[in-house]
């Protein structure tokens, strides 16, 4: 059985990852960060208790800002593949926070690479790369496109890319860059703006709320679903070789355009609920990110198989699901105020 560590299990591609590599038949190690509060609903349906035999997912605490622990990690669990998802992966808050995210996005790789080569452990290591790397270099972006990052959160992983390519041709290491252009689900976090239009307009449809407030409506995205994308993150770490890989589906949309269509399935005119708010722009904004996967679909024998629309519906069902259940409890009277009394 292969033991794979996950780092950033909890998050949108770690639980999707996870899911897959248990179908694979993987016992499956995942590093969390110790919380107050279980921070783990995204793998709940996976994790069975260490106790029970046919458990098969095992959850470490750790910090990718503690190298000492992490090479204590490794040496323990001895993964054969390790998939490194943890990071500060929100942009504008990374402008917020730029300190952070230097720290856990860019230096958190050096040290799980520093404690793959001081152990000596034989392990392949994928590195979630970004298309945010490209900032500003004009489209389409395939792994030739000079990177131009527009963010600190892009810089981090620019740093993080480059560190990952270094250690393979110095130490020999199996590391391989996957740089995924945006990928989205019904797990995505509710502040990243394809969640935040699918969740205030399903809660408008409700009558929940009537305003959503966002920020740069032309900047346009290459939208996958996350679901797809790690099978290429698996796939890269069964070749031969290591090797770096843009992974897109081709197609670039605005923001406007998706709130447009989000709202258009549910019977909704965006124009009456969408507002703007100069907060939620970037510093320095990324206009155009279209991705050329190439390269991937060729090496990897690699498609995406769910569509914008298809995504687009899949995020809306979920989260009408949500508010449905949402405006059960503001029925039965479990509020005060704007607050939920749950």
């Amino acid at each position: 059985m292969k033991k794979a560590l996950i780092t950033g299990i909890t998050g949108q591609d770690g639980s999707y990852l996870a899911e897959f590599l248990l179908c694979k038949g993987y016992e499956i190690h995942g590093l969390i960060r110790r919380a107050s509060t279980f921070n783990t609903g995204r793998i709940d349906h996976l994790y069975r208790d260490f106790h029970d035999p046919q458990a098969r997912i095992y959850l470490h605490y750790g910090d990718l800002s503690v190298s000492g622990q992490l090479t204590d990690l490794l040496q323990e669990i001895r993964p054969d593949e390790i998939y490194h998802l943890g990071a500060q992966s929100h942009v504008r808050v990374s402008f917020d926070m730029p300190e952070y995210t230097g720290d856990v996005t860019g230096l958190g790789t050096i040290r799980l690479l520093e404690a793959i080569r001081k152990t000596g452990i034989r392990t392949r290591f994928y590195q979630a790369s970004s298309s945010e790397m490209f900032g500003a270099a004009p489209p389409p972006q395939d792994e030739a496109t000079p990177f131009q990052p527009r963010s600190p959160y892009a810089a981090a992983k620019v740093y993080a890319y480059y560190v990952v390519r270094n250690y393979r041709d110095a130490y020999n290491l199996f590391a391989s860059n996957g740089i995924l252009f945006n990928h989205e689900s019904p797990r995505r976090g509710e502040t990243f703006v394809t969640r935040k239009i699918t969740r205030a307009a399903t809660r408008i449809k409700l009558g929940l709320q009537d305003k959503l407030f966002l920020g740069n409506l032309e900047a346009k995205r290459d939208w996958g679903f996350a679901g797809d994308y790690v099978e290429a993150m698996w796939l890269m770490l069964q070749q031969e070789r290591p090797d770096d890989y843009v992974i897109a589906t081709g197609e670039t949309h605005s923001v406007r355009e998706f709130a447009e269509k989000v709202f258009a399935k549910l019977g909704l005119d965006y124009q009456r609920h969408v507002a703007i708010d100069p907060r939620y722009f970037r510093p320095t904004e990324v206009d155009v990110l279209l991705g050329d996967a190439a390269k991937a679909r060729k090496a990897l024998n690699w498609e995406p198989k769910v569509g914008f629309d298809q995504l687009i519906d899949m995020m809306v069902a979920a989260d009408m699901e949500t508010a449905e259940k949402e405006k059960t409890l503001v029925n039965a009277g479990f509020t005060c105020g704007n607050h939920r009394m749950v």
